[in-house]
């Protein structure tokens, strides 16, 4: 059986009498990407055959020469030795193949009981476990750097937009704190995600269970599972753990787009707000002067390719019978390309939001523009006993006043301002400031310095 195997690379060979095109081997392998999975293909392996000794299907020691063999094979991988073959399609052959060269019949005696169909399954979530893990902590570590430079720029003001209007005068601190809010939300889908992941296919075999003895829940626990997929249909064909984690994964990238954006905007010499450390930005082959925010530039396109790629695996999905398709080879590299382009944005992201330099000056004058305290001044009205939808008419024709002037809502004499609303008085002139319209917003979520260095830390309490 040795000598046969040999001939013959092709797990399956012998049902053929022809070999497989070279044109074919090269277009169906994924051997090029899909050893990624190879140490976690031991480690499944390596559970599996514990079990097969322990329910009597093969002796301690062919337990015993595939431990020894999958340690060789550890180390080679580990050192760049190990010898990756086209021939034999993907990572779990390559493994095989090299494992029965080194342990004889013992190697070929550990596919008892399961089949590259959930043998694959297995790898992929195992991996995506360990992946979604190191996600969350780079989620967290995003959110320190936000939560350092809110913390500084607690009492720093800045114009509040919508519809990138001037609206009201906001905190920074308090405006990235909404971030830290999203990257939150964020840690916790992936969180969530990784319960569905974790669950084991192994078992399931081909698509019908296996008729040997097995114990499946021995492997779920010797694998850190929180218990088996209970239909062996659905274990071997359901990729949904890999749509889910895709879309959490494009909403990072979403957030990490806006947040993107933004930091464009106020990098602009035009709005000036901020400015990013040199070592993230690039200049301009022709323009001496420049300075371009490369970085988040990239990241936004970064968002399109994470997008595409949980639409790739939905349309992947969409069309498949049950049970394991060939279709879902195709699951591979848009989820690792999913996974290597969030880890990079992310580890980026937290070492550039650390370096941001605040311009205050350059914010205040800003937020002075564009009335931003119009509402402080219809808020005061409703405070006077106006109807609110009445004070807001009086404001609105008091900033029409105010534009034809060329001045600020604050800078009309009160005589001007009582035009409009004879309840205005001296008071008034300390709710037009942009020190009393942040610092009125004092209840939970408001803008008030007060309630950011709060919500800033509950957001440490909760990162730990």
């Amino acid at each position: 059986m040795t000598d046969q195997f040999a001939k013959k690379t092709e797990a399956w060979s012998g049902r053929f009498s022809e070999p497989v095109s070279e044109l074919v081997k090269r277009y169906t392998a994924s051997v090029g990407f899909d050893q990624r999975l190879a140490l976690h293909d031991i480690r499944g392996s390596l559970a599996h055959a514990a079990m097969l000794q322990a329910c009597g299907l093969i002796s301690a020691a062919d337990l015993a020469d595939i431990e020894r063999g999958m340690a060789q094979i550890r180390e080679e991988i580990e050192q760049g030795r190990f010898v990756w073959q086209l021939d034999l399609e993907d990572v779990h052959l390559n493994i095989e193949k090299r494992l029965t060269e080194l342990v004889g019949d013992a190697g070929k005696r550990l596919h008892t009981a399961r089949s590259r169909n959930d043998q694959v399954a297995t790898d992929i979530r195992l991996w995506l476990r360990d992946q979604i893990d190191a996600l969350v902590l780079l989620l967290a570590e995003l959110q320190r750097a936000l939560l350092s430079v809110a913390e500084r720029h607690a009492d720093t003001i800045m114009p509040g937009f919508t519809h990138l209007q001037v609206a009201q005068p906001i905190s920074f601190g308090h405006h990235l704190m909404a971030y830290v809010e999203m990257f939150s939300r964020d840690a916790q889908r992936l969180s969530d995600c990784r319960a569905r992941v974790n669950r084991l296919p192994l078992g399931a075999a081909a698509l019908a269970g296996t008729s040997y003895p097995i114990d499946r829940e021995r492997v779920a626990r010797a694998l850190g599972f929180d218990g088996v997929c209970e239909n062996s249909l659905d274990a071997v064909s359901d990729r949904d753990f890999a749509i889910e984690f895709c879309a959490a994964a494009a909403l990072v990238m979403t957030h990490v787009s806006r947040l993107s954006e933004e930091l464009v905007i106020w990098m602009s010499p035009r709005v000036g707000f901020i400015d990013l450390p040199d070592r993230f930005c690039t200049g301009s082959s022709i323009m001496p002067q420049k300075k371009n925010p490369d970085v988040p530039e990239l990241a936004r396109g970064k968002t399109g390719r994470v997008t595409g790629h949980l639409v790739s695996l939905l349309t992947l999905m969409k069309g498949q019978p049950l049970a394991y398709n060939k279709d879902n080879q195709e699951d591979k590299e848009p989820l690792f390309d999913t996974v290597d382009t969030l880890e990079q944005t992310l580890r980026i992201f937290a070492e550039m939001v650390a370096g941001i330099e605040v311009r205050a000056e350059r914010m205040r004058q800003a937020a002075a523009e564009g009335f931003s305290t119009a509402t402080d001044l219809a808020d005061y009205l409703v405070r006077r006993g106006l109807p609110f939808r009445d004070a807001h008419e009086a404001v609105a024709r008091a900033v029409r006043h105010a534009a034809d002037e060329g001045v600020d809502l604050s800078a009309l004499p009160l005589a001007s301002l009582q035009r409009f609303a004879p309840e205005i008085a001296e008071d008034v002139f300390a709710a037009l400031t942009l020190e009393g319209s942040v610092g009125s917003r004092g209840h939970i979520g408001g803008t008030a310095p007060a309630q950011v260095r709060a919500a800033i830390a509950r957001a440490r309490a909760r990162l730990g």
